[in-house]
């Protein structure tokens, strides 16, 4: 069996056993495995699936491995991505299913007859997907298959399918199994996980956190975006599964902290001069904006929180303040420690500034017996000069 076979099963096209999305570290690696009494393994497969399945040959089996295992019906062929101890943990944290009160068994390692017969499977599965898109339309069904799975042994496939509502297809699944003479199975995922599985590069201009390292998804709502001041733009808020983008979820505690002693934004600052409403916030740097609310526009007056804060306070008390004070003349002078350039770095703006011109001046040799003869000249001048004044 070749041991570094390259594999492309959705999310992941990386040596076999290895995933940066899917891949675990075993920081109980170097420990005697005491806790896993049952060696229980975890198995990955296609799109983010993974499974638990008991080695009861006790078979010496380490990550990456590629192995058959127990499925429903025949076998299935996977690889092995973590073993001892940790596998314990990670069962209980993805809620693993057993069947019949039992997990599944290990049968074998794989045999290079299973692994063609699993690339074959492979191979099939791009065109199978197209062929099925084209029998959901003819049955005039609102749905989109997004990806198949053929299983190790290629006797059942598992077709992904998005879909906005429900769906009857079992008049698909007749249509699917008569064409392709397998089992199916159906199993319907979101726009995120389908995003996931295709990836791409996001507009911070890294590639999507759904095809790197996010495997649960978490609802995303659009108060994440009010408390983080973002304007409520359907196309800046959407990513490319055309849901509110999962980065938004990231900071929304870090603001919401942020903002806890700010006072509310319906709060109205009265003065001598009006009535001041809340404009925008920034709400790391501690600032708020208001406007003076009169018929003539007026530019927004930036102060502190603190500030505004006591300006409530003296509004409650029936007291009225003369007028907005700027943030920045209670600003404090910070002295700025001088910037040591350690890397030796050339300046960006270097190549806006005019460049000198780098010409040499040339000099022509003289001729040596003409200097003498100037000289002499020249002295033979100032003694004459002298002479005459005397």
């Amino acid at each position: 069996m070749d041991e570094n076979l390259s594999i492309d099963r959705g999310c992941c096209k990386k040596q076999a056993g290895t995933c940066s999305k899917l891949e675990v570290h075993d920081w109980l690696g170097d420990v005697i495995n005491l806790f896993n009494h049952e060696d229980i393994v975890e198995v990955r497969f296609k799109n983010t699936r993974k499974d638990y399945f008991r080695n009861v040959n006790n078979l010496k089996l380490k990550t990456g491995d590629i192995v058959a295992v127990e499925a429903n019906p025949g076998h299935d062929i996977g690889i092995v991505t973590l073993v001892g101890d940790l596998v314990k943990s990670q069962m209980k944290k993805h809620k693993a299913t057993l069947v019949n009160g039992e997990l599944r068994k290990v049968y074998r390692k794989a045999k290079q007859v299973d692994i063609d017969k699993w690339k074959e499977a492979m191979s099939l599965e791009h065109n199978t997907m197209i062929k099925s898109r084209q029998i959901a339309a003819d049955l005039k069904l609102e749905m989109k298959i997004g990806d198949v799975e053929y299983q190790g042994d290629r006797t059942k496939a598992i077709f992904y399918y998005i879909a906005d509502e429900r769906v009857d297809f079992r008049q698909l699944i007749k249509v699917l199994a008569e064409t392709f003479r397998i089992r199916i199975e159906m199993k319907q995922i979101g726009a995120r996980q389908e995003a996931g599985r295709i990836g791409g590069i996001g507009p911070c201009g890294r590639e999507l956190c759904c095809a790197t390292w996010v495997g649960s998804f978490v609802s995303v709502t659009t108060n994440a975006a009010r408390y983080q001041e973002i304007s409520l733009n359907p196309q800046k808020l959407a990513g490319q599964c055309a849901k509110l983008k999962c980065c938004l979820n990231f900071e929304v505690d870090s603001y919401i902290d942020a903002q806890k002693d700010f006072p509310p934004h319906n709060v109205q600052l009265e003065t001598q001069n009006g009535f001041y409403n809340f404009f925008k916030a920034d709400i790391f740097n501690r600032t708020l904006w208001y406007t003076l609310q009169s018929n003539e526009p007026s530019a927004p007056v930036a102060i502190s929180v603190d500030r505004a804060k006591e300006i409530i306070r003296l509004n409650k008390q029936g007291k009225k303040v003369e007028k907005l004070t700027r943030y920045e003349s209670e600003k404090k002078e910070i002295k700025t420690k001088d910037f040591n350039d350690v890397l030796s770095q050339d300046s960006l703006t270097r190549f806006d500034e005019p460049r000198r011109s780098r010409k040499k001046k040339r000099y022509v040799k003289k001729n040596p017996n003409r200097n003498q003869q100037t000289n002499q000249g020249n002295r033979r001048n100032n003694r004459n000069q002298k002479s005459n004044q005397k």
